[in-house]
């Protein structure tokens, strides 16, 4: 993720108090978190709430109509999207920093082009206008320079592409960890299962602001629901996201035509 290792599907923490919290000053820095934990990830994402009945859903029905095209699955985790999509009839290019991760996806789709790749660094094994759409879920804030990486995502896409990226809700971020909300942070927690990770805090405006310095146009801001599934998964959690901004939000953007 960020630049820093990623998975497409991300374990959330609400604010039932079931993670410990610290604040930390400097950077996520380049070590591939997930890779401690990727196996029990996967288990824990195939039908999890967040991201089987939440996530994937709502960044699925911004991609659109894929069969036939190319997509960059960024920070692909352990290729529960990256099967999805060629399911549906795509072409899959996919990265993540964790080995682990990258040879669960090749386990899971092999007609995949999978490899470890750390998004801090340029995507130089793939020419500009190569892909038809990026995927970027659940992985932004792990990324220091997300400008650059944004940059860098612009930068192989077609341009009548577009780019679909979700992240933490950012009201519900400061709900749970309080402050200032237009404070630009790294927190680190440790979830319930005993998964130890830092990541970005940031506002809406800030995400807004990258995408735009690095050359993008914000097509459609969503505030997802989950799907009626959900419920029959963990009801109370269902039930709180219906009402309450403390998941995810996903964005569909576009290559400025003048950049």
């Amino acid at each position: 993720m960020a630049g820093r290792v990623s998975s497409a599907d991300r374990f959330h923490v609400d604010s039932s108090g079931i993670g410990q919290t610290d604040d930390v000053t400097d950077s996520v820095g380049p070590d591939p978190q997930y890779e401690l934990f990727a196996d029990e990830f996967l288990d824990h994402a195939r039908e999890g709430l967040y991201n089987a009945h939440y996530d994937r859903p709502a960044c699925l029905r911004l991609l659109g109509e894929i069969a036939g095209h190319t997509v960059l699955d960024v920070a692909c985790g352990p290729g529960l999207y990256a099967e999805e999509l060629v399911r549906r009839g795509a072409r899959v290019i996919g990265l993540d920093q964790s080995p682990r991760m990258v040879q669960l996806c090749r386990q899971r789709v092999p007609s995949g082009e999978f490899r470890v790749h750390d998004l801090a660094d340029r995507l130089h094994w793939l020419p500009d206008d190569s892909v038809d759409l990026v995927l970027f879920a659940l992985g932004l804030e792990y990324v220091d320079d997300r400008t650059s990486t944004l940059r860098e995502l612009r930068r192989v896409l077609r341009p009548d592409g577009a780019l679909v990226l979700s992240r933490l809700h950012p009201t519900g971020d400061w709900l749970r960890h309080g402050g200032s909300y237009f404070d630009v942070r790294i927190v680190e927690e440790t979830w319930s299962r005993g998964w130890q990770v830092r990541y970005w805090l940031a506002p809406l405006e800030r995400t807004c602001e990258e995408l735009h310095e690095a050359g993008f146009l914000i097509e459609r801001l969503v505030e997802p629901r989950p799907t009626a599934e959900a419920a029959h998964v963990d009801r109370d959690r269902y039930e709180r996201l219906l009402r309450e901004p403390i998941g995810f939000l996903a964005i569909r953007a576009l290559p400025a035509p003048w950049r």
